[in-house]
């Protein structure tokens, strides 16, 4: 990626656009997690009831502590020794979309490791959304190559790397509520 690409998504994202980027696990859909215009945009192009949660990558721990209010010790236990990308959902999430915070007060994040996610977002200075590049209820496309057309025509950008490469699997996703207790939600 030249730096001229990674300004034009930066300019894209603040003014509440919609990114195309691969991630450490699928392709996906990207915006501002702090803007809900953006978020909006993001549920209309899925055809997602906005009853269902999203997703949000920071970059590292300490951006991590800006978005939620109190991080359980043991998040940081799972996420250091994780085999696989690992999303963890948080009670009491602060600084965010309104509409990007599920119903019972909590959000899904991931302390992304891939390379590229990590410095975009370093330079954003703002969680990104990460969601699937499909359609609400669709399979969730392997490659670039299965993105539906009509979600590569709805974002702003689609960041050029990475097109041939097949997709990993979707994050393992685990549930930490402020009383201690762990829910693995997917593996």
């Amino acid at each position: 990626m030249t730096k001229e690409e990674i300004e034009e998504i930066l300019t894209i994202l603040k003014r509440g656009g919609l990114i195309l980027y691969p991630t450490d696990t699928v392709w996906g859909i990207g915006c501002d997690a702090t803007n809900p215009e953006a978020v909006e945009k993001v549920f209309k192009l899925k055809k997602r009831s906005d009853e269902k949660s999203l997703i949000c990558l920071v970059h590292d721990f300490r951006m991590l502590n800006e978005y939620v209010e109190n991080v359980p010790e043991v998040a940081y236990d799972i996420l250091k020794y994780a085999k696989k990308p690992t999303t963890i959902i948080y009670d009491d999430p602060i600084r965010v979309a309104i509409n990007i915070i599920a119903a019972d007060n909590s959000l899904a994040i991931r302390v992304t490791k891939d390379e590229f996610c990590k410095k975009l977002i370093q330079r954003f200075r703002r969680p990104l959304v990460s969601t699937s590049a499909n359609f609400s209820g669709e399979k969730t496309p392997q490659s670039y190559a299965e993105i539906d057309p009509l979600i590569l025509e709805g974002v702003d950008y689609v960041v050029n790397l990475h097109h041939d490469k097949k997709s990993g699997k979707p994050s393992a996703i685990i549930k930490l509520k402020n009383d201690g207790s762990v829910k693995v939600i997917r593996k």
